[in-house]
């Protein structure tokens, strides 16, 4: 979205998070948007809030004539949205009012949705409440990760919001309030959330599997450790006690409710992704266990 409007745009200034530790080493890393700004060569604060006094003057200072939000993880105060003469425009990934919130592309795969997509709103002091400028549809591939469908809805928006500002500027473009009665909510993941439990149905785990990719990760406990679960399928014609490993096709598998989990690829604590088949094969133990079934409760049982 950045790129999209320095194609068209004056950028007066970026809002960015702080770098935050990543990785093993927890070094602190700039967020894409910031390295990108960078590049662009366009001014940029980094506040932890936009709350503070200085933020707000910043912003000020900056005299904006519209502010466009894309995946800011901060709720704009009102100060902030009255502000600039247009408001403050969002881009949101997922076709409003479905999946308001804090994970909309985990939250469309776990539903099992056909497609999802893109919304460019106006926002309001509501969680993604605001009238619509413009939507665009998206069909949700069967293998499609949140890191997969992330790239292609991150294009969409950007391609949307091009097309849709210079008409919102204009004027030509009447903001449309949402339907509330047709509204969900995707609450914020937690790295808890990615636990399976082997009592839910087979097709279930595997829109899991998927939704959780690359974060917070799908995975099982195995001797107390994490096992991380990177892609899987549900096959509908296995059948064994929820939580049993079993062998079929030369990997393994796991039962659930309904159906079983089929492992194509995990990543055991510690060490690197491998072939599922390989861990069957060469850990002691693993075929024949059962697995907890039990998870708790989590944001993502409701999203």
């Amino acid at each position: 979205s950045l790129r999209a409007l320095c194609a068209g745009h004056e950028i007066v200034g970026v809002v960015t998070q702080p770098d935050r530790p990543a990785g093993r080493g927890r070094r602190l890393a700039e967020s894409a948007v910031k390295v990108t700004a960078r590049e662009l060569g366009l001014p940029i604060i980094q506040p932890e809030t936009l709350r503070a006094p200085d933020a707000l003057a910043a912003l000020r200072d900056w005299s904006p004539e519209v502010i466009v939000v894309a995946a800011f993880g901060q709720i704009l105060r009102k100060e902030v949205l009255d502000l600039p003469p247009f408001g403050c425009v969002n881009v949101h990934a997922s076709l409003l009012p479905r999946h308001r919130g804090a994970s909309p592309i985990p939250a469309a795969i776990l539903a099992g949705d056909a497609e999802t997509g893109v919304t460019v709103m106006k926002m309001d002091a509501g969680l993604d409440t605001g009238p619509i400028l413009a939507r665009r549809a998206e069909a949700i591939h069967p293998d499609d990760t949140t890191a997969t469908l992330t790239v292609r809805l991150a294009r969409l928006g950007a391609e949307l919001l091009s097309e849709t500002l210079p008409a919102y500027l204009a004027r030509q473009i009447t903001p449309q309030p949402q339907d509330d009665s047709q509204a969900t909510y995707a609450k914020q993941l937690r790295k808890e959330d990615g636990q399976l439990n082997w009592s839910r149905p087979a097709d279930e785990l595997a829109r899991r599997v998927r939704a959780f990719f690359p974060w917070p990760g799908a995975f099982t406990l195995w001797e107390g450790q994490p096992l991380k679960i990177l892609r899987a399928r549900a096959d509908p014609n296995l059948s064994a006690a929820p939580g049993v490993v079993f062998m079929v096709e030369g990997t393994a598998a796991i039962g659930t409710a309904s159906g079983a989990l089929v492992l194509d690829e995990v990543q055991p604590a510690g060490r690197k992704p491998m072939p599922a088949a390989d861990f069957a094969r060469g850990t002691r133990h693993f075929i024949g266990v059962t697995l907890a079934t039990s998870a708790p409760e989590s944001a993502s049982d409701k999203l």
